[in-house]
């Protein structure tokens, strides 16, 4: 499981790096063609991990449960993220990524309840859903990057 933990790690700090270099206007504003913003997308893949890995297997959230109400699939973007908001999000992608490796060294996770995914995969481990949560936080970075470059114009590298 290191390389999937690694992998984990990696998109997080791409995601954090997206944050960190992106205007806080330009997070909150929805592109042309795009249903959401960068925040949002962001936001997200927290509030889904937490799904996967921990409601899931029928473990408390490591945050608190308004990240996942106001992120869920299903919810709208959120036009208010204040400038400590970008920073709490910034931390907790980073925390709950170190919480998650430690939570599974220490076997909290000895149950879960199969899941089949919006994608068509059915997760009926934690294993699964560790690879499954890759897959989905690298998809929501690859949006999250083309709202960047909708916003910059096409020409323009961040």
């Amino acid at each position: 499981m290191n390389h999937h933990f690694k992998a984990h790690q990696i998109i997080r700090d791409n995601l954090r790096e997206l944050l960190k270099t992106t205007e806080h206007e330009e997070l909150l504003t929805i592109p042309a063609g795009f249903n959401n913003n960068i925040y949002w997308n962001i936001a997200h893949c927290l509030a889904t991990q937490q799904l996967l890995h921990y409601y899931l297997s029928g473990n408390p959230f490591r945050i608190d449960k308004l990240w996942i109400e106001k992120y869920k699939k299903g919810t709208l973007p959120n036009f208010d993220a204040t400038a400590s908001d970008v920073d709490d999000l910034s931390f907790l992608l980073k925390e709950t990524s170190r919480i998650f490796v430690k939570d599974f060294d220490e076997e909290f996770f000895t149950e879960y309840t199969p899941y089949t995914t919006t994608l068509g995969m059915d997760l009926r481990s934690i294993q699964d859903a560790i690879v499954y949560n890759n897959i989905h936080e690298s998809l929501h970075l690859g949006y999250a990057m083309a709202q960047k470059r909708a916003l910059l114009g096409e020409d323009e590298n961040w």
